[in-house]
């Protein structure tokens, strides 16, 4: 959560701490609302951010999409002003090194996992409006929201996970900022709570805040993002769209086929003179990497030579998971 010594319920300014005003948004668009440029950050030998640079509207997702260690969770702490880093973020106008509290007031974070103190619902949320100064009246108001009423008085730790994450999310609207950052939102949630959590996130994009969010669940950035950013060894290697991002991972599968044995190789043969990539693997299973699309047609082709297909599955690759 946002550090304890920040207030909260600070109007949202586009004006640059010393009074110099914020470039005009061009064309009618939306205001910027967050801005990284050229952020880097080393951890020893390791280049954890090289070069990061991308901006986030009101009123847009944006997901940060890349396999473990390709800077993601680094970029939201820098974000956060949990960690030094060389380059400039701007948060609503407000520069995060020169006045990085002010800066900070402007974001609310939902962690993968947060941690609580052991009190109550109703306590941990009082606790919190208490220490970011935040309007007390708002309290009612998002537990209603959240569906987290009822549980008012539950000690936290009796919370179902779902329910732990929409907690998170009240925390983080207290002060009501306009930037929402989030690490793995949906991670430890079930297929229901996953939706009804998503459906939170899409009204608030409605009510035009802006979330930048921690990703690795295809579903999740095909319902809440606007574009996705592929971070790969510290850097955004590619923008692309959700569409995009959908149909470059639909690519990366493999389709098993049980053949019987006297018919495998041939089945190879058969697949390899179609132009796909097939192999036997250990398990005596026939193995082709193909395109999603291309599915029924390695089925159909097999089948036009009279190879018996007894069974067959699909697995996704993982390379950017």
């Amino acid at each position: 959560m946002q550090d304890s010594d920040e207030s909260g319920g600070m109007a949202v300014t586009i004006t640059q701490p010393d009074g110099e005003p914020k470039p005009p948004v061009a064309g009618g668009a939306a205001p910027v609302m967050l801005q990284v440029e050229r952020l880097a950050k080393r951890y020893g030998q390791v280049q954890a951010l090289d070069g990061v640079s991308f901006q986030a509207r009101a009123g847009e997702a944006v997901a940060l999409w890349g396999s473990n260690g390709a800077g993601k969770t680094t970029l939201l702490k820098a974000m956060l002003g949990l960690v030094d880093y060389q380059g400039a973020i701007f948060v609503a106008g407000l520069d995060g090194k020169r006045a990085g509290k002010a800066a900070r007031r402007q974001i609310g974070y939902v962690p993968q996992e947060a941690l609580y103190y052991d009190m109550s619902v109703q306590a941990t949320v009082s606790f919190y409006a208490h220490l970011r100064r935040a309007d007390a009246e708002r309290i009612p108001v998002l537990l209603s929201k959240l569906g987290l009423s009822e549980h008012a008085r539950k000690p936290v730790h009796a919370l179902s996970g779902g329910l732990k994450q929409r907690l998170a999310l009240a925390l983080a609207l207290l002060s009501d900022p306009p930037v929402l950052l989030l690490d793995e939102p949906t991670a430890n949630l079930d297929a229901r709570t996953r939706r009804e959590y998503l459906s939170f996130l899409l009204e608030l994009r409605r009510q035009q805040k802006t979330i930048v969010f921690a990703s690795h669940r295809l579903e999740e950035v095909e319902v809440l993002a606007d574009r996705v950013l592929l971070m790969e060894a510290g850097r955004i290697i590619q923008e692309l769209s959700t569409e995009q991002i959908r149909r470059r991972l639909a690519s990366d599968i493999e389709l098993v086929l049980w053949v019987p044995e006297g018919q495998r190789r041939q089945a190879v043969s058969i697949l390899e003179g179609g132009g796909l990539a097939a192999h036997v693997n250990g398990r005596g299973t026939v193995v082709v990497r193909l395109d999603a699309a291309q599915k029924m047609q390695a089925l159909h082709l097999l089948e036009r030579h009279d190879i018996s297909v007894l069974d067959f599955e699909t697995e996704k690759e993982h390379s950017w998971n």
